[in-house]
């Protein structure tokens, strides 16, 4: 005779996890690089790991390649552990977005951890436009965006966090984010930025400073020519609630609003104008956005 016995730990009430807890935990990877062939841009090498998928839909209107990245399981929990990097080789130019915005559920303890490589080679442009993270309740968010650019290329990127599920009248009590920014033109650091919150995250949000946002938002162009484009950066930005600055070359833009909706909107404008501005985009409409 035998017996089987199976032994339960109850969640903690601080959110971590219980030693004895065991869950599967997601590891994506995503690797592209584009490069120029003749007159034209061609994806030169893609590698992908589930959860993390990429598509490449036909551009439309003189853009540049896109590239879509999918999360195949449907947000982040946890102790998930997504790596992604884009190349974009000398004199090439690509777009890559996100087919939606990312969710990132409650967490026993451990953070979900997101790393994102760009390298941009001489001559190259690259965009960089993920649609928004929503944060539910209890969510913890690492991120972390590092750029190498040659000294002649440009990138166009943003971030941008939504703090709990605004619509359904969610707020975000307690959790944990952190966003890590690292920028390197020709070998020198150009910009580096820490941004966390931790704990009572709605609390500090009606603190000074965030004015009751419960939305931010994170837009960098770095260029040649980003010393003009910052009186364009700094119009629109200060319309939406935001500012605009210029450190070491590199355009810092950044969004707040009570109403994620009116971010997201505020944040396309932004985009939209400096993509028309610095690449010449007919429309300057951001890829699947709309949709």
């Amino acid at each position: 005779m035998s017996a089987a016995i199976l032994r339960f730990s109850p969640p903690r009430s601080d959110g971590a996890a219980n030693a004895t807890d065991r869950h599967q935990r997601a590891e994506g990877r995503l690797a592209i690089s584009f490069a120029r062939r003749g007159e034209n841009t061609h994806l030169a090498d893609v590698y992908q790991r589930s959860p993390c998928r990429v598509l490449f839909p036909r551009p439309v209107g003189g853009e540049p390649p896109l590239a879509v990245l999918v999360n195949t399981s449907g947000g982040l929990a946890g102790g998930d552990r997504v790596s992604m990097s884009v190349t974009v080789e000398p004199g090439a130019a690509a777009t890559v977005t996100t087919q939606a915005a990312e969710k990132v559920y409650r967490s026993l303890g451990p953070d979900a951890r997101v790393e994102t490589r760009l390298v941009v080679g001489e001559g190259a442009r690259l965009e960089w436009l993920p649609q928004e993270s929503i944060l539910f309740e209890g969510a913890c968010l690492d991120r972390r965006i590092s750029a190498k650019l040659a000294p002649d290329s440009r990138l166009l990127a943003c971030e941008s966090l939504i703090f709990g599920r605004v619509a359904r009248g969610e707020a975000m009590t307690r959790g944990r984010v952190r966003e890590f920014w690292h920028i390197e033109r020709g070998g020198r650091l150009a910009w580096v930025d820490r941004f966390g919150l931790l704990g009572g995250i709605a609390a500090q949000l009606d603190g000074p400073g965030f004015r009751g946002a419960r939305a931010l938002a994170t837009a960098i162009y770095a260029g040649p020519d980003a010393p003009t484009m910052l009186p364009l950066a700094r119009q629109v930005a200060e319309e939406e609630g935001g500012g605009a600055s210029l450190i070491n070359g590199v355009l810092v833009a950044r969004l707040l609003d009570a109403n994620p909706p009116y971010l997201r909107d505020g944040l396309a404008r932004l985009l939209g104008a400096l993509r028309r501005a610095a690449f010449g985009s007919p429309t300057g409409a951001l890829p699947l956005w709309a949709i």
